[in-house]
């Protein structure tokens, strides 16, 4: 009898088992609830993201650069960031975690990490997206900043890119002879007004100087000045300025041994003055 006992306890204990390994999860495995996705489920539980910001041309920051970071819900129309942060000073690359509250995260949501440097005129922006937490991302992401063009760039592109085309312009020539001064110049017109005037001012002893005049709507635009000890040595300093439409200044830049420093402010009115004054003498004070 007792052999008897042993043998069904051990069938009804196989059947048991049967019974509960029928259709049933795996151990280990995870599951969402209310039948979320494994990854969805995570991602809700989640309260953090974390990673790293580069450069991906390395640069020199100055102490007053600013990186500002936050968590942004792209699929929202408010776009009020879920968690935000400022570095100050900046150390790159620069390791960051952001914390949020998970209730704030929907699963259906796209949800992206933003960084921006700001260095002075200088901005540092995101190429490409950081997808984080749903749609399957991680909760990690790995950052490189560009940069951008600064206002003084733009304007300088656009005068060379301007300058590029004086050849196909209608030109005039000029000279005066002063006490003190030799001057000589080229007018480049097109469409019946004065685009570009390009000066030589030769000193004698005391240097020589060549400089292009660039004007929009008989206005002085950019002024670009090489300063010589005579007419064919190399420039021991070049003076650059811009002007927008209203008269502001937005390029002011000295280049001397390599080195580009700020144009001090009376200098740059100087540069204006002459442009003001060039285009007086190169068109008999008809300024087209």
């Amino acid at each position: 009898m007792r052999r008897m006992v042993w043998s069904l306890m051990s069938v009804a204990a196989l059947a048991l088992a049967g019974c509960n390994g029928s259709g049933s999860s795996p151990q280990g495995t995870a599951t969402g609830t209310d039948g979320e996705a494994p990854a969805a489920a995570a991602a809700t539980q989640a309260n953090k993201v974390s990673g790293t910001i580069a450069l991906r041309d390395p640069a020199q920051l100055s102490p007053e650069a600013k990186l500002e970071i936050s968590l942004v819900d792209v699929s929202a129309q408010d776009g009020k960031p879920l968690a935000s942060k400022t570095v100050a000073p900046v150390q790159l690359p620069q390791s960051f975690e952001l914390e949020f509250n998970p209730a704030d995260v929907s699963p259906a949501n796209l949800y992206v990490v933003q960084a921006q440097l700001t260095d002075g005129e200088r901005h540092y922006t995101m190429p490409l997206q950081a997808p984080v937490l749903t749609k399957g991302a991680s909760n990690q992401v790995s950052i490189q900043l560009v940069a951008e063009q600064t206002p003084a760039e733009k304007e300088l592109d656009a005068f060379k890119a301007a300058q590029k085309q004086i050849g196909g312009m209608k030109i005039t020539q000029g000279s005066k002879l002063e006490p003190d001064v030799s001057r000589a110049w080229q007018v480049f017109r097109s469409a019946g007004a004065v685009q570009f005037i390009r000066a030589q001012a030769d000193y004698g002893d005391k240097g020589f100087t060549s400089t292009d005049f660039a004007y929009k709507d008989g206005k002085p635009w950019v002024v670009v000045q090489q300063k010589k000890s005579s007419k064919d040595a190399k420039p021991g300093s070049i003076e650059r300025a811009s002007w927008d439409k209203d008269g502001n200044l937005v390029v002011k830049q000295s280049e001397a041994g390599g080195k580009v420093d700020a144009l001090g402010d009376d200098e740059a009115a100087n540069l204006h003055k002459q442009a003001v004054d060039m285009l007086g003498m190169a068109t008999g004070g008809k300024n087209k």
